[in-house]
C-alpha cells in the first residue's frame, strides 16, 4: 500500500499546551510523529516551515448553521457547514446560539446542539 506522506521540518509547533520549533510527520492526513530532527519519509512532500507557526487545525469560533433569522434560515445546515470547514483546515467549529425571543441560553443551546447532533 502506497501511503502518502508529508514531512514539515522547522516550524514552531503549537499545541494546547506548549509551543516549540519541531518536525512533523503526516501520514495519509495523521500526525504520526513531533519531533526534533525527524528525518523525513522516503517519498514524502517536505515543507519547510521555518519561522511559521504550525497547527493541528482552526478553530472557527462564530459559525451560523440552519441559523433561523427574521423568517429565513441560514442555507448551511451543520451537514454542510463542517464539510465546508474541513475542506478550508478548519477541524472545529462553534456555532453561534441565538435564543428565539422568551427562550433561555440552555433551551437554544439544547435546540442548537439536537439540529448538530442529526447531522455530525
Amino acid at each position: 500500500i502506497n501511503k502518502m506522506s508529508i514531512f514539515i521540518t522547522g516550524g514552531t509547533v503549537v499545541n494546547h499546551d506548549y509551543k516549540r520549533v519541531a518536525d512533523v510527520i503526516v501520514t495519509d492526513g495523521k500526525i504520526t510523529n513531533v519531533g526534533n530532527d525527524l528525518e523525513a519519509p522516503e517519498g514524502a512532500t517536505v515543507v519547510d516551515a521555518t519561522g511559521k507557526y504550525v497547527m493541528p487545525g482552526g478553530i472557527d469560533t462564530h459559525t451560523h448553521c440552519q441559523l433561523p433569522f427574521m423568517g429565513t434560515v441560514a442555507v448551511d445546515d451543520f451537514d454542510i457547514g463542517t464539510q465546508a470547514a474541513v475542506a478550508g483546515g478548519t477541524t472545529m467549529l462553534i456555532d453561534f446560539v441565538i435564543p428565539s425571543k422568551g427562550q433561555s441560553l440552555i433551551e437554544a443551546y439544547m435546540q442548537w446542539r439536537e439540529w448538530a447532533d442529526e447531522k455530525v
